[in-house]
């Protein structure tokens, strides 16, 4: 059979097939997107037989893009490695323990962004953030008589701060991959947007904490946070050195990986000497994570965490979600619809637009963060190097939009997750969660201006292989 380029409908049946799945399966089953995610690769696949493929070339399809992801899949699992350290020994416990210090009721909504930041920046993880000091955050603004959709808000924004800019967080790491730049360029260009964006936020948190500044505030749950910390771990400033070398070595431009495996090891040689653990301790908390048992359930929900086998979870997502962008990309299924989204996309502005735009679209029809980022990626990072875009011009589009408005949609894993843990819907805290819905703004007004448009002959050496 003669092979033929794709029919758009035919293009279009691939996705349209998954998201509905991936729709049915989280939505209504509550299940993970792996299987629903497999299910769409199987349809790719038979569309890709129906034009003219045989199996061998769609089994080296699925093969190219999981090894187009491997750099991704290394950074993550020595990132789970990190996490598992960093806790054992220390780092994570006396970050979080420095930023609850912060607390103070004159400035509480302000102090909840902040902490939540720390926290999120240190675990690399908004769900952990929202879930463990949120809770606590919330019980706070409720005896202080703040609404609830405003804390939870300020607590949203904060994590999702971190997430977006720890290099610890599997999406920070996703973003770049896909785009084809390192995570340490990725950080350090989104560094500009972010903080415009979260100076806003802040400011709107000023305002609206001056109506409750002068109540009282029960803070007996931080105080048993802090206790906790410091009954279980030394804290010391010392144990900031791994992030502080981390984020120098970010300034340097040192590659992910051996920038990572520095601040591994800064955490194993001080986790002996400030927390007495061994070296067998050390191999444990890398493999299966830590396991935290201080008896206080916010610590311990936080604290438990790290290891390679816990980032399976995200490596295997990537991986099938990477299968499916093969199959796309090798059958021209991807190039019919990207042909057709690309008409009237003249300048580099508009192209982030849509970028962003598709970003949004696939949070809403395939409800899972990662396939936000990782299908916009695959799409739109041959059109940008055919502009001359720089990588770090789309993956900062993929990480303002694909990461932070999926806690803006009911229906995606995160904001049910968010209700869940906050016990505050979508519609009532999404006002609230300034950051979430103003960095995709910012990133727009910003590339219109001129401030957001990296060129590859600008910093061609961070250039790395098309995905």
């Amino acid at each position: 059979m003669e092979v033929r380029k794709p029919y758009f409908y035919e293009a279009l049946l691939s996705f349209g097939c998954l998201m509905l799945v991936m729709g049915i399966g989280i939505a209504v089953f509550g299940a993970n997107p792996h299987i629903p995610m497999l299910i769409g690769t199987a349809i790719a696949a038979v569309i890709a037989l129906k034009i003219g493929y045989d199996w061998k070339t769609i089994e080296e399809s699925m093969f190219d893009g999981i090894r187009q992801a491997l750099q991704a899949v290394v950074i993550l699992a020595i990132i789970g490695v990190l996490i598992g350290v960093w806790i054992l020994s220390g780092v994570v416990p006396s970050m979080i323990y420095f930023g609850l210090n912060i607390l103070t009721p004159k400035i509480f909504l302000v102090a909840t962004v902040l902490i939540c930041s720390i926290t999120s920046l240190a675990t690399g993880t908004s769900w952990g953030t929202a879930g463990t000091i949120g809770i606590a955050l919330m019980g706070i603004a409720h005896g202080m008589g703040i609404p609830a959709p405003v804390a939870a808000g300020a607590i949203i924004s904060g994590a999702y701060f971190g997430d977006k800019m720890s290099p610890l967080s599997d999406t920070t790491n996703l973003a770049p991959a896909m785009a084809g730049t390192d995570v340490f360029t990725h950080v350090k260009y989104m560094l500009k947007p972010t903080l415009v964006a979260y100076s806003i936020t802040l400011i709107f948190f000023g305002f609206m904490g001056a109506k409750y500044g002068g109540m009282s505030a029960d803070l007996s749950a931080i105080e048993v946070m802090k206790t906790g910390l410091v009954s279980n771990f030394q804290i010391s400033p010392i144990l900031l050195i791994p992030p502080i070398a981390v984020i120098f070595a970010i300034s340097r431009k040192v590659p992910a990986i051996p920038g990572i495996f520095l601040g591994i090891v800064l955490g194993a040689v001080l986790g002996p000497i400030l927390q007495g653990v061994d070296f067998g301790q050390i191999l444990s908390a890398a493999y299966d994570g830590y396991v935290s048992e201080t008896g206080v359930e916010s610590i311990d929900s936080l604290l438990t965490a790290g290891g390679l086998i816990n980032m399976m979870y995200s490596i295997s997502l990537t991986i099938l979600a990477m299968m499916f962008g093969g199959i796309m990309e090798k059958t021209r299924q991807l190039e019919v619809i990207v042909e057709k989204l690309l008409r009237g996309v003249k300048s580099a502005q508009s192209l982030i637009v849509l970028t962003i735009a598709t970003c949004i679209g696939s949070n809403m029809t395939m409800p899972e963060q990662y396939i936000a980022i990782v299908l916009p990626g695959r799409m739109y990072s041959s059109a940008y190097r055919e502009r001359g875009l720089h990588p770090k011009t789309l993956s900062n589009a993929l990480e303002s939009a694909g990461t932070l408005t999926s806690a803006l949609i009911p229906w995606n894993t995160c904001g049910v997750f968010l209700l869940g843990v906050l016990g505050v819907s979508t519609f009532e805290y999404a006002p609230y969660a300034i950051f979430n819905y103003t960095m995709p703004i910012v990133v727009i007004v910003m590339s219109y201006l001129g401030l957001l448009v990296a060129k590859i002959e600008d910093d061609p050496e961070t250039v790395l292989e098309a995905v």
